[in-house]
């Protein structure tokens, strides 16, 4: 007999033997659901993976630059060319060239740099850290100043406080990155003279500190020499302030809606019935669920930093991961346009995936 057949008196109690709620034993807990999801998002990341580097590779065929004029020149012989275009593979199917270039990623080989002469591999490694070095400041900047702003105009709402944050957001949203970096350089550099200008280090103190990370300011600080560390956190200021007041504004800009939606909850309403003060109900209560939303805001702005930001670094002559993806784009380096954009995405994926683990490990109720 089916159990929706058992009369009443033969059922067993609600709470079952053993006090658990009827069902509970087909009932999956918070830490399967929360494993099941996370393990969803890691097998999630070799497709994505593989798209990125399929539309990566494709834009780089179509793009009207011939790879191999760019290596021989454009008056090399028609028979060099030739030469040089089997050598490369580049006489094959697109779809062989591409199982090709797939393998060659797969053992870490992003192919040689017409540029550079050297391996992309080596260069992405020698160019990203001072991209991570800038990008890492600029987003403690915007931290630091975005999610007090953001907070402080959410809690007065409709004052004069939160007028001027938005507008201070507006402009940092409105006003384009060269014409912030080019105002920096005028006015801190040119006309007032207290940071130095464009470059990443003096040149006195070139070649002064052993490159051990790559990163100049920890170098400076593994060294013991406080001369380089503080010379080189002053050429970090004017780049790292520029990048800094565009992502504080879309910090401060998220936190006040985040903050608001919360300030507005029922259980924060309780809360102030209950007499709690305003810190406590702020920055205890409704801040602590505003953090959840952030991570994944966090996270991207973090990613479009490292990405290089090629206007920033190109005006201020900073020798990262996007002055070296102009140079290579302006000098027909499709190789190492292709690598470094593949650098990029990768960095994308990752800090989204990472966000979406947070998320759900600090918010149980996504499941």
């Amino acid at each position: 007999m089916s159990d929706t057949a058992t009369s009443p008196a033969a059922a067993p109690p609600p709470g079952g033997p053993s006090g658990q709620p009827a069902g509970g034993r087909n009932r999956p807990s918070a830490l399967r659901l929360r494993f099941q999801a996370v393990s969803g998002t890691l097998a999630s990341i070799p497709i994505t993976l593989f798209g990125l580097v399929l539309v990566t590779f494709f834009i780089g065929r179509v793009v009207p630059i011939d790879p191999v004029l760019a290596i021989v020149g454009d008056r090399a012989p028609q028979d060099v060319v030739e030469a040089a275009r089997l050598q490369l593979g580049l006489d094959q199917p697109l779809y062989v060239q591409f199982w090709r270039y797939l393998g060659q990623i797969v053992t870490g080989d992003l192919g040689r740099s017409v540029m550079t002469s050297n391996p992309v591999t080596d260069d992405i490694i020698r160019f990203f850290p001072a991209t991570f070095e800038l990008a890492t400041l600029a987003l403690i900047i915007a931290m630091l100043l975005g999610i007090p702003l953001g907070v402080l105009a959410a809690t007065r709402q409709g004052s004069w406080v939160d007028q001027a944050v938005r507008l201070f957001c507006l402009a940092g949203h409105s006003l384009p990155v060269f014409v912030l970096g080019l105002i920096s350089l005028l006015l801190f550099y040119a006309h007032w003279g207290v940071l130095p200008g464009p470059g990443r280090q003096s040149i006195f103190y070139e070649s002064m500190v052993d490159t051990r990370t790559g990163i100049l300011t920890l170098d400076a600080l593994l060294a013991g020499d406080w001369g380089a560390f503080q010379d080189a956190l002053l050429h970090l200021a004017q780049p790292a302030g520029v990048l800094a007041m565009f992502s504080l504004a879309y910090i401060a800009r998220m936190t006040r809606a985040f903050m608001l939606n919360e300030l507005k909850s029922e259980y924060v309403t309780t809360a102030r019935a209950k007499g709690l003060s305003r810190g406590t109900i702020v920055w205890g209560h409704a801040f602590r669920n505003t953090a959840v939303p952030l991570v994944t805001v966090l996270a991207m702005t973090y990613a479009g930093l490292l990405e290089g930001a090629v206007l920033t670094e190109t005006i201020f002559s900073w020798p990262g991961l996007g002055q070296y993806l102009t140079v290579s784009l302006l000098n027909a380096d499709m190789n190492a346009v292709l690598g470094a954009t593949l650098v990029v995405g990768l960095i994308y994926v990752v800090l989204n995936l990472l966000s979406d683990l947070l998320y759900r490990l600090l918010d149980p109720r996504v499941k």
